[in-house]
Parts: C-alpha cells; sequence; structure tokens
C-alpha cells in the first residue's frame, strides 16, 4: 500500500477546516494592515535558491533537473522569490507591502514538529529603512497570533550588525563571522559546550571562542542590554547603529500596542545568512520550549544580490503547522463550529426533489448546507447530521409540505418546530 512520502501529510477535511480557519485569521489581519497577496511558482532556478542561502539551507533545497536539464529547486522559504519579483519588476511602487501562504520544502530529518513539506505565512515590506518597518512585520505577527488564540507571547530582539561587532570585539577573525551566526544559531541544540567546540574549529584561541560566547549570553530587559551592548561596542559604527535601531523598535512596539515580554538576546542569530539588520523571534507564553511561532528580521543586501537596486527589506513568517499543532492543545478549535450549519433531510423519496430545492434556498442564502445523496432512510440520515456536528437539521416530509412547511430541528436541545419555508432562514 503506498504512503505519504516521509515528512509529508494528508490533510482530511476535519484537519483542513481547521487550517483553513487559521489561513483565514492570519489572512484578514495581514489585508488589515495594508499587505497584498502574492504568489510564485513553487519550483525556482537552483542558481538562484542558492545564491545567498547558504551552507546549510543549501543542503536542505529539494533540487532537480527537468526534462531539458535546467537545474531547479522547490522554495525552502518565500524570500528568494520575493527577492527576484522586486528585482524583475522595478516598477513597483514603494513601499511594497505583500504577504504569501502556502507551502515550502526542506530536506531535513522529520521529527514531532518538523516536516519536510510545512506551510509558512510571510509579510515583508519592501523599500523603508526606518525600524518602523520592522515594527510593524513584528506587530502584524503579534496580532496575527492573538487572532487565532495565543494570549501572551515573549518576543527575543536582536539585530546582525551587533553580532558581527561582538565577533570582532571577540578577536574571531572578520572573515568567519557567518560561520560564527551559524554556530550560535544551533545553541538551543546543541548548548554551551557544543557552541564552543563549533567556535574553536573557526577561533585563533580558546580565549576569543569563550569571549564571543560570554558576550552572545548577554539577554534581558531591552533598556538595561542594549545600555550594555552601548558600551560593548563603543567605536564600532555598525554595532552602535544597531543599539539605535534596537531602541527605536522598542519605542514604536509601544505605539504599535505589542505586548508581551520583549528580550534582547545578543545570542538571537536566526538561521539564514542573508540577514543584514535587526532580527526577531515569537515564542506562544506556555509553550516556550516549543521553539518560536514566529520569526523573521531585516536583509537590506538580498535584492541587489539578485539583480535588482540597492533596496531595503524587512519580514516575518509564520509557521501554520506549529500553529495548528500548538492551538490543539489550547482547545480553541473545540470553541470553533467548523461542521455545515444546517443538514436538510428527506423524509421519503418522493419528497427528495423539493428537498433539494430547500438545500438550495439555504446555500444561496449563504447558509452553509448539506443533505443526504445516497437515498438513504430518515435515522441514518438524521446520524449521519449528528456525526457531522450541524447545529440544525431541516426535515423534509410530505405532510409538513402539504401545508407549505418543514420541520427545523435543533440538534443541541432535540427541540423541533414546523416553520413556514419562505420563513426558514429566521430558523436556521
Amino acid at each position: 500500500m503506498f504512503q505519504t512520502p516521509r515528512g509529508t501529510r494528508d490533510f482530511l477535511p476535519a484537519e483542513m477546516l481547521k487550517r483553513n480557519w487559521v489561513m483565514d485569521q492570519i489572512r484578514a489581519v495581514f489585508q488589515i494592515y495594508g499587505y497584498g497577496p502574492m504568489s510564485t511558482p513553487a519550483f525556482e532556478s537552483w542558481d538562484l535558491l542558492k545564491k545567498k542561502s547558504g551552507e546549510d539551507a543549501v543542503n536542505q533545497i529539494y533540487y532537480f533537473k527537468d526534462k531539458s536539464d535546467r537545474e531547479l529547486g522547490l522554495r525552502f522559504e518565500w524570500t528568494a522569490s520575493l527577492a527576484r519579483v522586486v528585482a524583475t519588476h522595478r516598477e513597483l511602487p514603494k513601499p511594497f507591502k505583500r504577504y504569501a501562504i502556502g507551502p515550502v520544502w526542506r530536506y531535513e530529518r522529520p521529527s514531532d514538529m518538523r516536516w519536510r513539506e510545512f506551510w509558512q505565512a510571510d509579510v515583508d515590506v519592501v523599500g523603508v529603512a526606518d525600524p518602523i518597518a520592522d515594527t510593524e512585520v513584528l506587530a502584524v505577527a503579534v496580532d496575527s497570533l492573538r487572532a487565532i488564540g495565543f494570549k501572551g507571547f515573549k518576543i527575543r530582539l536582536n539585530d546582525r550588525r551587533l553580532l558581527e561587532a561582538l565577533v570582532e570585539i571577540s578577536g574571531l577573525p572578520k572573515e568567519r563571522y557567518i560561520e560564527a551566526f551559524r554556530a550560535i544559531d544551533k545553541r538551543g541544540k546543541i548548548g554551551d559546550k557544543g557552541v564552543l567546540e563549533e567556535l574553536d574549529k573557526i577561533s585563533d584561541s580558546k580565549e576569543s571562542s569563550q569571549k564571543l560566547l560570554d558576550l552572545t549570553s548577554i539577554k534581558g530587559a531591552p533598556s538595561e542590554v542594549i545600555s550594555k551592548a552601548r558600551e560593548l561596542v563603543e567605536g564600532i559604527k555598525k554595532g552602535l547603529d544597531a543599539c539605535e535601531a534596537l531602541s527605536s523598535i522598542v519605542e514604536y512596539a509601544e505605539s504599535y500596542g505589542i505586548t508581551g515580554d520583549i528580550v534582547v538576546d545578543l545570542g538571537l542569530a536566526r538561521g539564514l545568512d542573508y540577514y543584514t539588520g535587526p532580527v526577531f523571534e515569537v515564542y506562544a507564553e506556555g509553550f516556550e520550549n516549543e521553539g518560536s511561532i514566529a520569526g523573521g528580521g531585516r536583509y537590506d543586501e538580498l535584492i541587489e544580490i539578485f539583480g535588482g537596486e540597492p533596496t531595503p527589506v524587512t519580514g516575518v513568517s509564520l509557521g501554520l503547522d506549529r500553529l495548528v499543532a500548538l492551538l490543539e492543545r489550547t482547545g480553541v478549535f473545540e470553541d470553533l463550529n467548523l461542521a455545515p450549519r444546517v443538514y436538510v433531510v428527506s423524509a421519503s423519496e418522493s419528497v427528495r426533489p423539493k428537498a433539494i430545492e430547500v438545500t438550495q434556498q439555504l446555500r444561496r442564502a449563504g447558509v452553509s448546507t448539506d443533505m443526504d445523496l445516497l437515498s438513504r432512510g430518515m435515522r441514518k440520515q438524521l446520524d449521519n447530521a449528528n456525526t457531522k456536528g450541524v447545529s440544525k437539521v431541516v426535515i423534509v416530509g410530505e405532510r409538513e409540505l402539504a401545508e407549505g412547511c418543514v420541520a427545523v430541528r435543533d440538534m443541541s436541545t432535540a427541540e423541533q418546530k414546523k416553520v413556514k419555508i419562505e420563513e426558514l432562514l429566521e430558523y436556521v
């Protein structure tokens, strides 16, 4: 018997209803903030995907050749495609605010909360260098998470330029900072000891490795950590610029109504190599150990690398699969009625044509309605309606039709009443 490929899943209707609800809420928030939808191909040229992805990301890309021997790869996130679009369509007005929701693919070891095919919801702002844009995409993420039922959040902030400055003052070779970032980014998986071993491989001395590990262990309240960081990077312009950006984000966050535990963490690196400025991750209160549920940052050089004009960009991505898995544990879906609202039952085969008419009447009025298509008996139809979890059942019978009526049964109370067909909408 055939199975789904490793790291992929089927989503049956009950599961897809939940996923669609989550996407609908998130999409609504994206649009309220003025972001427009955009779609790009599931596969891109291999040269584009590998150009600025970093070694780890390149190893995770699904690579293949088409029948014309062209090298291609499945998208592993949305950013490279956005950069290609902006580089190609220079006529796009700035700021350009877009969102994308859909599947991405990464060849990595599947686990409880990690799949090879998974869904991401992204928003990005193109053309704004001010940290207000970084704060806005963070606000979009937080409001999206609120919309689907999460209450409290922990937000980790840092800036890649500040990390570069810390690498510099630690004494590690400047040309190895990307490798240092990758090592620091693995801290949650391999611990301080593992990070130190990784840093020792690229460092000229164990003292430099230990110093960088200590510097990137600093985290806490924004005002305190930013003040400490300013002292550490005094005289290093990019480090001081990063501190100013972080201060602005924290200040803007209050105006945007971003609530939660905001922490500046000098060890936050984010995995992808193309980040150039502020980076952030969002964790759900009570699920901090499950990993981030949203993350992003600034990547001001990517569009130019892809052949476009120098253009500032910042964005955030939400992992839909992880969100749905966590929401299952919060009980949010138990409060949602995702079933059809009404089920129309034919009391006999002779009234089936009229039952179809009633069903269509409700559907055309915007009422989610189902009916039996198998000519089953009334008892089995009612059992099916109960299984589907509908709120109301409309029973079409000869006796009621003779009076221009149908019977409406409330499935939660079992109360049933006779209703004129022309008044049916008032009772369902």
